[in-house]
């Protein structure tokens, strides 16, 4: 488990979780938390219940959204079934002992606290929900349960990074119609009209954009440590079958 020194909170706990850990084999081998992936159900369970306990909530009380590249945000108020996620790609609340986390595997997860107002979040922007605002959606729903955005703190995990991340030109061209300064976090890559695209810079300029001044980048890369993290990318270049997904979750104590 990999923490932010920005989060590092009296009352609040949090955690960006590696591949280490847990009790799952072969390509999913060790922390494996993908209630998605194809691992036997039994070890995602006891995977998930590890990081339960290392948060310090029991197993039914760390949440995860059934995640779909939206600016969509769920409020928890309670803890809910696997099998009554909300579809969304953030989630806040303020209800103690309630460890909320999204899954990830090369996308940028967000942890966000405001500890005076004693409200948290946690995002899943990937390319699709960082242009789409995931994150800005995910400070306003923290406002609306009390937060003030001049408070929040946000850390950025590991995620895959400008360097492994080479992407094609209708991407590029999807930045720069919303935004022109976006070609800012593309460089050239080998192939022609491609480019390298940094997703933790662009996370951390919109962050910025919608005014948070405490952001800190852990600075991982899930695809060039496969020691450590689980990558879709790396999968796919390898042509496994499937992947492991990590969790990143935030608990008021």
């Amino acid at each position: 488990m990999i923490t932010a020194a920005t989060l590092a909170l009296s009352g609040i706990r949090h955690g960006f979780f590696t591949r280490q850990g847990g009790v799952s084999a072969g390509i999913y081998a060790s922390l494996n938390a993908g209630l998605g992936s194809h691992d036997a159900a039994a070890n995602v369970t006891e995977n998930r219940a590890r990081m339960a306990a290392a948060l310090g909530v029991k197993p039914d009380r760390l949440l995860t959204a059934f995640q779909i590249h939206s600016p969509n945000v769920a409020v928890a108020e309670a803890a809910w079934s696997p099998d009554a996620r909300p579809r969304a790609d953030a989630i806040v609340t303020r209800t103690p002992g309630l460890a909320i986390g999204v899954s990830t595997a090369d996308c940028g997860a967000i942890l966000l606290a405001d500890p005076t107002a004693r409200v948290i979040g946690a995002a899943h922007a990937g390319w699709r929900g960082a242009l789409g605002g995931v994150a800005e959606a995910a400070i306003a729903a923290m406002e609306k349960l009390g937060a003030e955005r001049s408070r929040i703190r946000a850390a950025l995990g590991p995620m895959i990074r400008q360097n492994n991340y080479e992407v094609g030109p209708d991407l590029i061209a999807r930045f720069t119609a919303q935004d022109a300064a976006s070609a800012c976090f593309f460089k050239p890559a080998a192939r022609d009209g491609h480019a390298l695209f940094d997703l933790a810079g662009y996370i951390g300029a919109r962050l910025s954009g919608a005014g948070i001044e405490q952001i800190e980048d852990i600075g991982l890369c899930t695809y060039a440590d496969a020691a450590r993290f689980f990558s879709f990318r790396r999968t796919t270049h390898r042509g496994e079958a499937d992947y492991g997904r990590h969790v990143n979750a935030i608990v008021l104590i």
